[in-house]
């Protein structure tokens, strides 16, 4: 993945006392991305925006709004979160992700 032309918040995003950072990239369209790295734990999100969440290394388990359970994502698999939303993760080990903000 290589990105051009964009630009990066330098301040990061920080989540559960540190345990989940991100940096924000803006595209000249105005979309947006997060790259980031979770580390081992169970975490729960909210999101306005819907969101795609590509695992670039690492292994997590999700639970999405309305599933009847938990699925295991690995690297170079993606999930979906609906907008106006919370979900659940259960980080296995270190986690390396790319989040895509859709509107």
């Amino acid at each position: 993945m290589d990105f051009r032309n964009v630009t990066i918040i330098k301040k990061a995003n920080v989540y559960f006392d540190g345990k989940v950072t991100s940096r924000t990239v803006i595209f000249p369209d105005g979309s947006k991305k997060t790259l980031g790295i979770m580390f081992p734990g169970d975490y729960e999100f909210g999101t306005a925006e819907k969101e795609i969440m590509e695992i670039l290394a690492g292994n997590l388990d999700v639970m999405l709004p309305g599933a009847a359970g938990w699925v295991t994502f690995k690297e170079g698999e993606v999930f979906e979160v609906p907008a106006q939303s919370k979900f659940s993760l259960k980080v296995r080990e270190l986690t390396d992700y790319c989040c895509s903000y859709v509107e």
